[in-house]
């Protein structure tokens, strides 16, 4: 599983980040900068998918 981030809507909330600090980093704004196709470990996928959801913004995507 991979997960993505679209700049343009992550408002810097960092709720991702504090669902899941092992997947998710933050830039110097708090916003994720994961980039497109972030390797989620197998271990960490349930986590994931709950920042994923947590996201107000639903700037987070999941790539199986």
């Amino acid at each position: 599983m991979r997960v993505s981030v679209n700049l343009e809507q992550c408002q810097g909330h960092a709720r991702c980040w504090a669902t899941a600090p092992e997947v998710f980093t933050l830039d110097d704004e708090g916003k994720s900068d994961i980039g497109i196709g972030r390797l989620v470990p197998g271990d960490m996928e349930d986590a994931a998918r709950q920042a994923v959801m947590s996201c107000p913004e639903n700037a987070l995507t999941i790539l199986d």
